[in-house]
């Protein structure tokens, strides 16, 4: 283990997190097209920070610092990580950041279509899930981690973290689509706003289900519980979250311009939901990790240092 490749890790973890909010801002804002030029603004690097410039270029610079972020992070584990398989996985966050930043260029080239600002919006949460996977691969707590047991007759426990975590990745997905489908002087269709709702409940089950199974499986085990209590309690968090981001939302229309209580909960609930996914991450990875399927897997579980 490096302890400087895990905090960097972690940095760059933080930094794809605030990179959300940014590009949630820049969302709810209606800044997306504050300019239509990219990458330069209004043809300059560093053009005159007013009005919704602010929060289209911010992002920007934001996203050029998390690339390269990337980069420093993609030759620290090529210098210090001697696993293959997290080698891969830092080019792999190299080419995600690459292929979001192409993708913002087309949402402002292509005047915000839809379909690419749905997927712009569902990779920055991928690449999120890839940043802290590996955090998660190079902390101390994954080297020291041991097998444990698995309760017979009683479905797996990583059957279970990864229904979650599909449901999650669908949700958001739903819910990217809703937050690009109109603009704040518009109504949400209908549909999504019932599909988001339908696959709110469908987290609350499997997720609920999921982190009271480890709780109820796995007491005195932290290495499980902590992130399965750390996901119920975002989980509360997000769906109130939502109701409150649904109830400012209807009033927006009849505003002049976006206004700050439904700017800040709406960044709030974003915020909030990519936690959700991430938490839930850290819970499936540690999951696989102690509970391995098969006796051979659990012989290599127990060589953490191996390639």
């Amino acid at each position: 283990m490096n302890k400087g490749l895990n905090r960097f890790a972690i940095l760059v973890a933080c930094a794809t997190f605030f990179l959300i909010i940014a590009g949630a801002l820049v969302t709810s804002n209606d800044a997306g097209l504050a300019t239509e030029d990219w990458p330069l603004s209004n043809g300059q690097f560093f053009p005159e920070m007013v009005g919704n410039l602010f929060w289209e270029h911010g992002h920007r610079m934001v996203a050029t610092t998390v690339g390269m972020l990337t980069i420093a992070l993609l030759i620290y584990i090529l210098a210090k990580e001697k696993r293959q398989w997290v080698r891969r996985l830092g080019v792999v966050a190299l080419l995600a950041v690459i292929a979001q930043g192409l993708l913002g260029g087309l949402t402002v080239k292509w005047m915000l279509p839809l379909p690419v600002s749905t997927a712009h919006a569902t990779l920055a949460q991928l690449f999120f899930c890839i940043t802290v996977s590996i955090a998660v691969f190079t902390s101390r707590s994954w080297m020291e981690a041991r097998p444990l047991p698995e309760d017979k007759g009683t479905l797996p426990l990583r059957y279970l973290c990864t229904t979650a975590l599909v449901t999650i990745f669908l949700q958001l997905i739903i819910g990217a689509t809703l937050r690009h489908s109109a603009t704040w002087d518009q109504h949400l269709p209908t549909e999504l706003i019932l599909a988001h709702i339908g696959g709110a409940l469908a987290v609350t089950v499997a997720l609920g289900s999921t982190a009271m199974n480890v709780l109820l499986r796995y007491k005195g085990h932290s290495f499980l519980t902590r992130p399965a209590r750390l996901a119920l309690v975002l989980l509360v968090v997000q769906l109130l979250l939502g109701v409150a981001a649904y109830l400012t939302r209807l009033a927006s229309p009849n505003d002049p311009q976006p206004l700050n209580p439904m700017i800040s909960i709406t960044v709030a609930h974003v915020a909030c939901g990519a936690l959700v996914f991430v938490t839930t991450i850290v819970l499936t990875l540690r999951t696989y990790r102690v509970l391995p399927a098969t006796g051979a897997a659990m012989d290599l579980a127990a060589r953490p240092q191996e390639s």
